[in-house]
């Protein structure tokens, strides 16, 4: 009789470390999600439920959190309420329990709609120049190409406090104080240097054998741009734009200290929702879970991209 021999690779993970590593990862997926979760039941409890010791985890959902994110609120009498009718809306309802009645809209979608204008329009102005730059780093022969492209990324080193007070001072004297425009040329000023760095990786990884193809055949430079590289870099811009848009998205220390109204975005704006006796957490988090909707979607859009943009030129030939 002859034993059976198996073949085994040393590269090869067994089964045993497998079940291992997938259940850290669901266990690590699981407490990662805590807060999220915590944050999303937040939106849908009574402002008594919110702040309850021992904490809630069974509770009867209540509108009253979104409604409070979206209007604001004025105590009245009674007696004041009663002439007012029944109520028109599920909102009008739930302020009335409270004595108190809808004075108007609040400003949470203004501040939404302007994080929406200023991270997409930041990161898809850091992504063009990004691209533009790393392609011409990628292909052309720059002089002292390393020592600029190490100051490029110098300017991500230093903390946004080290150059808050200067910035400040110059979007004062230059009127961009408080304006759309001013905080898209912000943070694509800081993120364009992202954008640099790992868009030139991903064009490096692409043959220069291709645009000369491209070019014998009668394309010019411009066009075997546009018809050769942007398709073969895909992945790597949107893995870019979806690190560039999350720093926009997200980004607090800035938008703190350059707004305060018109062009103010929904990160200052959630922390200063200030309901009867105290902070409303219930609208709070409702804003957050909103607040976090845009780029998740992105995200899952992208999602496809963004794991083949990270993995791109791992493996080479």
């Amino acid at each position: 009789m002859t034993a059976a021999i198996t073949a085994h690779s040393v590269v090869e993970p067994s089964s045993a470390s497998k079940r291992v590593a997938g259940a850290i990862v669901i266990v690590y997926a699981l407490v990662s999600m805590i807060p999220l979760f915590w944050i999303f039941a937040t939106g849908w409890k009574t402002p008594p439920d919110s702040i309850s010791y021992p904490p809630k985890l069974v509770f009867a959902p209540s509108l009253e959190g979104y409604c409070n994110l979206f209007t604001t609120r004025t105590r009245q009498t009674p007696e004041y309420i009663l002439g007012l009718g029944p109520p028109q809306t599920i909102c009008d309802r739930i302020t009335r329990q409270r004595d108190m009645v809808i004075a108007g809209p609040s400003n949470y979608a203004p501040r939404f709609i302007n994080s929406l204008i200023i991270a997409f329009g930041s990161t898809f102005c850091a992504v063009v120049l990004g691209v533009l730059a790393a392609y011409g780093f990628s292909r052309f022969k720059v002089p002292l190409k390393d020592d600029l492209l190490f100051f490029i990324l110098s300017t991500r080193m230093m903390p946004p406090i080290a150059v808050a007070i200067p910035i400040y001072l110059m979007y004062r004297q230059l009127g961009l104080s408080d304006t759309a425009m001013g905080m898209i040329l912000l943070y694509t000023a800081v993120n364009v240097s992202l954008a640099v760095w790992l868009l030139k990786g991903f064009i490096d990884e692409i043959p220069k054998e291709y645009e000369e193809a491209a070019m014998i055949d009668g394309y010019t430079r411009l066009h075997a741009f546009f018809k050769v590289v942007l398709p073969q870099a895909a992945t790597g811009i949107a893995a870019t734009a979806i690190f560039c848009l999350i720093f926009a998205w997200n980004e607090y220390a800035f938008a703190v200290l350059l707004t305060s109204g018109a062009a103010q975005t929904a990160p200052p704006f959630i922390p200063t929702i200030i309901g009867e006796g105290g902070m409303d957490w219930p609208a709070v988090g409702a804003g957050t879970t909103l607040f976090l909707i845009p780029i998740l979607v992105f995200t899952v859009l992208l999602r496809k991209h963004l794991l083949r943009g990270i993995t791109f030129g791992a493996v080479r030939k």
